[in-house]
């Protein structure tokens, strides 16, 4: 008989240390042993957590950050890497699930960077790793493209877990590309403020409200969880970030904020919504309550025409260059294999 999961989840809704790797991961395995110590079995930080989201693309010209660009870049990690390590230890010993938003570098090129996301089993393996696959509007100015390898859902002991970063929730294919793996728990991650325009807040995108609608939308169509996590702004950052230009504190100041909140697979929220303050948000997950909803409305099952819609999806993981053996390299190899 199938057996469905119920389990206390936690969404961080915290601020990095402002371009400090090493201090963020210490910061980020604190919350993950909190987490495990109030009985958390998965906890979900923030798009980008490691070490910061870019806000200063959005308040000074390129030409004036050139310095924060540097900066990221010299506190990405890599997969694998010894960041990654730590965490996965830590999610190992405290018996937990983690989905990590990073900023990830390659030691193919010293200026190249990812907004990816990992996810951590409880026992320290890396169950999927994901990079976005199109960073949105000024973001283009940090972060590369990603591709479809990690459009995948882990089948887990607490469920079937999805994830997207950000804008991606707003993709109707990349969502459904998990909604038909199966996904029962999906994972969303934001920054903690985007700001679009400048003295009129009106104007101004609304990431709170953005935040409610994808979430809710995605978990009324594919009867799942959605656990939404987004960052922090604390005084620290803000003020570092106002320092640079006169304005950008005032933009900053009437931003809205990102929210963090659980939503149930009928599109309502089953937790409170954390906005102003930074901390660890708790929900109760009964994977039971997927099933009921699929009954009335199921768009990966009878609620679909999968003879007039098609998708097709390339998981290829791509990489700069692809290296073929030459004849000597294959006697080599062959001659390894065969002591092997």
């Amino acid at each position: 008989m199938i057996q469905y999961p119920s389990y206390k989840a936690a969404a961080a809704h915290v601020s990095p240390v402002f371009m400090d790797v090493a201090a963020t991961v210490d910061k980020a395995c604190s919350m993950i042993r909190e987490a495990a110590g109030n009985g958390a079995q998965l906890v979900v930080f923030p798009e980008t957590y490691i070490p910061a989201f870019p806000l200063w693309c959005a308040l000074q010209a390129p030409i004036y950050n050139h310095d924060l660009f540097r900066a990221l870049a010299a506190n990405t990690i890599r997969v694998p890497g010894p960041e990654l390590d730590m965490l996965a230890n830590t999610a190992r010993e405290a018996g937990v699930f983690v989905s990590m938003g990073f900023n990830e570098g390659t030691d193919a090129s010293v200026g190249n960077i990812w907004n990816s996301n990992v996810l951590i089993g409880d026992d320290g393996a890396i169950l999927n790793h994901h990079r976005k696959i199109v960073p949105t509007f000024y973001e283009k100015l940090v972060w590369a493209r990603g591709d479809g390898a990690g459009l995948q859902v882990s089948s887990t002991k607490i469920g079937r877990l999805g994830m997207l970063i950000c804008g991606e929730n707003t993709n109707p294919l990349a969502r459904y590309t998990l909604m038909a793996q199966g996904e029962q728990v999906h994972m969303s991650t934001y920054p903690p403020t985007w700001p679009t325009h400048d003295q009129v807040p009106s104007d101004n995108y609304d990431l709170e409200q953005a935040i409610q609608i994808r979430a809710a939308v995605h978990s009324f169509e594919a009867k799942a969880f959605n656990i939404v996590a987004a960052g922090f702004l604390d005084k620290v950052t803000r003020d570092l970030l106002a320092a640079r230009d006169p304005d950008a504190g005032r933009i900053l100041d009437c931003s809205p904020r990102g929210v963090s909140v659980v939503m149930g697979p009928h599109g309502k929220p089953v937790s409170e919504v954390m906005k102003d303050s930074e901390g660890l948000l708790y929900a109760d997950i009964d994977l039971s309550a997927c099933v009921e909803p699929k009954q009335y409305h199921d768009v990966v099952g009878g609620y679909n025409r999968f003879d007039i819609f098609k998708l097709t999806v390339d998981r290829t993981a791509h990489r700069p260059v692809h290296f073929e053996a030459t004849g000597a390299e294959n006697d080599t190899l062959a001659e390894e294999g065969h002591r092997s």
